[in-house]
């Protein structure tokens, strides 16, 4: 027992976490190393912020503690899952979940032939993550998007935002000083005068980076020389070098004035994303049709298919016993670089549509438009296998905080007692 102590150089006061002396990274105000959760059993990162980066500034301080608090709520499959935050005598921690292929510029650059498919899927998934975070209200915003902060999987493609809250803060010091990544920063930041579509500036760059594997304004010897270049609405010379006119084109677009700069929501059914040559969903099908293809392919055994602009959906189902419904979600992205197999058992007596799709956003980085599809199929599919179910659902949902509109998910008012600190409320399996 003393020896697998040692190995740990320090504990949080809880000792769920232990720190190991392996750091997987280091910026200008923070240290990440390598930790292990010993109740899941799970390496995860322990990111350090020593408080001597606050000396003359205890508004600032205030106001990290506050967005370090705001993480706690922040819960979607494209952003880097939060689990634990404390202050000591010297730093702040925080225990977030790991990564272990690193971030997207460094898994970019280990990984020259990368196809546009690829790009389109780290793309959407990106967007996705954005969006969740600008839906909120007020919207949150990054500030600091950067291939740095945007994290891989390498083992199933996954990325994830990264960094968010600590951007927040350091961005705006009490010195008025510009800090943060001035190749990813809208001309607008510089300023102090702007909105949540800085986001979608800096992802124009993080798409331009992930094209051409160099950064922005790669040509500029000095912060100094950037901050001319996009103030005076200069691009990056590395723009020139996507040949492709599509892709550029939607580089283009998130890099217009904010005025008329493009949402999250409208970038993901840009025409970048879906007629592409690789969209398995037919052109001839508008993204507004709702249309559900029911086949019996057994006795026992009902198939639903939707599809949007982003995504082709089946759902499969099949009752087990009187009170359980085996469903079986097949998701593919409409650029055909992204399929996943979701199986679980749904509970006729305790599980509702809502919840089983809010934690499907949470865990899938499912679109609020996918998710709709998604628990449209759900509600339809358990309708036709269990006739009569619906009655008792809308009877049982009566009094539950927690809704669902099938043409529009309701986020709030959800009971924070219900959370537990459980991520897994079913047993859902993706493969």
């Amino acid at each position: 027992m003393e020896s697998e102590e040692s190995e740990f150089v320090e504990r949080d006061p809880s000792g769920r976490y232990g720190r190991y002396d392996e750091i997987l990274g280091e910026g200008a105000f923070k240290v990440v190393y390598k930790a292990f959760d010993e109740i899941l059993g799970i390496e995860v990162a322990w990111n350090q912020v020593s408080i001597d980066h606050f000396p003359d500034c205890p508004a600032n301080l205030r106001r990290l503690f506050s967005e370090v608090d705001l993480l706690k709520s922040v819960k979607h499959g494209n952003i880097i899952k939060f689990l634990h935050s404390w202050v000591d005598e010297e730093k702040i921690n925080i225990i977030t979940e790991l990564f272990t292929s690193g971030n997207l510029r460094q898994y970019r650059k280990k990984h020259k032939r990368v196809e546009l498919k690829a790009i389109k899927n780290w793309g959407q998934q990106i967007l996705r993550g954005i969006e969740y975070l600008h839906s909120h209200d007020p919207p949150i915003i990054h500030r600091d998007l950067k291939c740095d902060n945007i994290f891989v999987n390498g083992y199933d493609g996954r990325v994830k935002i990264g960094d968010l809250g600590l951007a927040t803060v350091m961005q705006q010091p009490c010195a008025r000083s510009v800090i943060g990544t001035p190749e990813f920063m809208a001309p607008e930041l510089y300023d102090e005068e702007y909105n949540e579509l800085v986001d979608i500036y800096s992802f124009g760059m993080c798409v331009l980076e992930m094209v051409t594997c160099e950064c922005p304004y790669n040509e500029c010897r000095n912060a100094a020389q950037i901050f001319k270049k996009v103030t005076s609405g200069i691009k990056p010379a590395s723009l020139e070098k996507v040949k492709d006119p599509q892709v550029k084109e939607f580089i283009e677009k998130c890099l217009v004035p904010a005025d008329i700069r493009p949402s999250a929501s409208d970038l993901l059914k840009d025409v970048f994303f879906v007629n592409s040559e690789d969209s398995r969903i037919p052109k001839s099908v508008p993204y507004e049709s709702s249309f559900l293809n029911i086949q019996v392919t057994r006795q026992s055994d009902l198939e639903l298919k939707k599809s949007t602009r982003l995504s082709n959906f089946r759902i499969l189902g099949e009752k087990k016993d009187e009170g359980t419904v085996e469903l079986n979600l097949i998701i593919a992205s409409a650029c055909g670089v992204d399929s996943r197999n979701v199986r679980f058992l749904f509970f006729l007596n305790s599980d509702t549509v809502a919840s089983v799709t809010m934690e499907m956003v949470e865990q899938l980085g499912l679109c609020f438009e996918d998710a709709n599809a998604v628990a449209e199929l759900m509600q339809s599919l358990i309708e036709k296998i269990v006739p009569g179910w619906n009655s008792l659902l809308k009877d049982r949902e009566a009094g539950n905080q927690c809704s669902i509109d099938l043409l529009g998910i309701v986020m709030d008012d959800v009971d924070e007692g219900n959370s537990s600190g459980c991520d897994l409320m079913l047993p859902i399996r993706v493969t």
